[in-house]
């Protein structure tokens, strides 16, 4: 299954929300963008994963909740991640309560998009997320910042994500998940801010990260 770009291709979408119903309504509204290329289950949530795998998506538009069951969505991208780290994903919310933003987060989702949205806000999201960005508003951003600061400790993982890492680069990015800035990680680890920088860049590079905050979201999920 493709996750990166797609050029001057459409942009492959697979869209489950909670019902059929709302499924096709968000499939259709998504179709007025000639640019996405729109994709929708033909069976239940638990064939969920298989098609999503067999449809080469890009970016994959999913409910926090599916079939009545709360964070059955989110179980699901979990389990999907395990096999395609890379998979971007932007996540229907039904609330606005702090758990479930952090949730969505920590499930791997790089979009949180609320139902009081636009659908053309929706376009702006997939495309977002397609690009390698972030989309959340600073709230949710704050949010989702503030849980991995709190998290006793980042710890690297298996695939492709962060157990790219050498030991000094993972010590790197556990200060920097503490918030900490270049000078302050800088004399933690008794190294020089070029030093610190350097470090980053090969960071990003590594994960296909631009940002600091893509790097945060990224510890926050895995």
């Amino acid at each position: 299954m493709e996750t990166g770009s797609t050029g001057g291709n459409p942009i492959r979408v697979f869209v489950a929300d909670n019902s059929p119903i709302h499924t096709q309504l968000v499939a259709d509204g998504l179709k007025r963008d000639p640019a996405l290329q729109v994709v929708v289950p033909v069976s239940d949530a638990s064939r969920l994963n298989a098609e999503v795998m067999a449809s080469d998506v890009d970016v994959l538009v999913i409910s926090a909740n599916l079939e009545d069951q709360p964070s059955k969505g989110l179980e699901i991208l979990q389990e999907l991640r395990a096999s395609f780290p890379g998979i971007r994903a932007v996540v229907l919310l039904h609330s606005s309560k702090r758990e479930l933003i952090v949730d969505a987060f920590r499930a791997g989702a790089r979009g949180i998009f609320s139902r009081q949205g636009s659908i053309e806000m929706l376009m702006k999201a997939v495309r977002c997320v397609h690009e390698g960005q972030i989309w959340a508003n600073s709230w949710e951003m704050g949010l989702a910042v503030e849980a991995l600061a709190n998290s006793r400790k980042v710890r690297p993982v298996n695939g492709n994500g962060l157990s790219q890492l050498s030991p000094r680069e993972m010590e790197v990015v556990r200060c920097l998940a503490e918030g900490l800035t270049n000078r302050e990680i800088a004399e933690r680890l008794q190294l020089s801010q070029h030093t610190i920088k350097n470090y980053l860049f090969r960071v990003f590079d590594k994960l296909g990260v631009s940002s600091r905050v893509e790097l945060l979201f990224m510890t926050l999920s895995q």
